[in-house]
């Protein structure tokens, strides 16, 4: 089953080396009408109004981690070894910044518009939320404070007594693996993954589509993502959701 909103016939191609087989593994069954339960989110391009937090960042130190992300896709480096590679470049004056830097260049990022009305929705239909994603929980846990959303998984930076970046993280999502945050907190709220929702935008929100019972692509930035999920909903409106979701609670 498909919902297109406002469809773009120019479909990008997914702009990474793929990590993984395309094919769908329909393993959880689909979600029936009146059951969801809980819903699941990414941040970047979803919540928030930008393809990548960790990006933003970089912009803002004029660095780059490319090398690193074709690294890590070629699996040559785990996950943790590609937050200390990104954070190992952000300097102030040849130090390492300060984590308080770090969330000021964060919050610069807008919440993504109708995002507060789709929550908003959910929680009146008592609809538990979490966020997903392999961002900072710098921002994570500020976007999910402002909007109400109930679990936030995202992974931190280690900071030393003066508050800088020690070039540590602490790993809580691996991004191609988010589909084990969603079995976490499906099972320890004692909710069946069918009855589990999960939005997302990119490839490496695919995982999270498989895992669910219903997969959303908002605002898809490749096929790949168009392909592996079972509803799209185009456009920078989050709020489109609603229609969709009306559906099921």
């Amino acid at each position: 089953m498909e919902l297109v909103y406002h469809t773009n016939p120019m479909d990008p191609s997914c702009p990474y080396p793929c990590y993984r087989k395309l094919k769908k593994i329909a393993s959880t069954p689909p979600m029936s009408r009146e059951q969801v339960k809980l819903v699941f989110f990414d941040m970047d391009g979803v919540l928030i109004d930008t393809l990548s937090s960790w990006r933003h960042i970089h912009d803002r130190f004029r660095t780059t981690n490319d090398r690193s992300v074709a690294a890590y896709l070629r699996g040559e480096i785990d996950d943790l070894e590609f937050i200390k590679r990104d954070v190992s470049l952000w300097k102030d004056h040849g130090k390492s910044v300060k984590k308080e830097a770090i969330k000021d260049i964060l919050y610069e990022l807008p919440v993504i518009p109708g995002a507060k009305e789709c929550i908003s929705f959910l929680k009146k239909h008592q609809v538990k939320t979490a966020i997903v994603s392999a961002g900072l929980d710098i921002l994570a846990e500020k976007v999910a404070s402002e909007l109400g959303i109930d679990y936030v998984f995202a992974n931190g930076v280690k900071t030393d007594s003066e508050g800088r970046l020690t070039g540590e993280g602490v790993l809580h999502v691996q991004l191609m693996h988010k589909e084990k945050n969603i079995k976490t907190l499906a099972e320890k709220l004692d909710i069946p993954l069918e009855a589990c929702v999960a939005v997302g935008n990119s490839c490496f929100d695919i995982s999270m589509f498989e895992t669910c019972g219903l997969g959303i692509a908002f605002n898809p930035e490749d096929t790949c993502v168009r392909e592996s999920a079972d509803l799209i909903v185009e456009g920078k409106d989050l709020s489109r959701l609603i229609p969709v979701l009306k559906s099921y609670v």
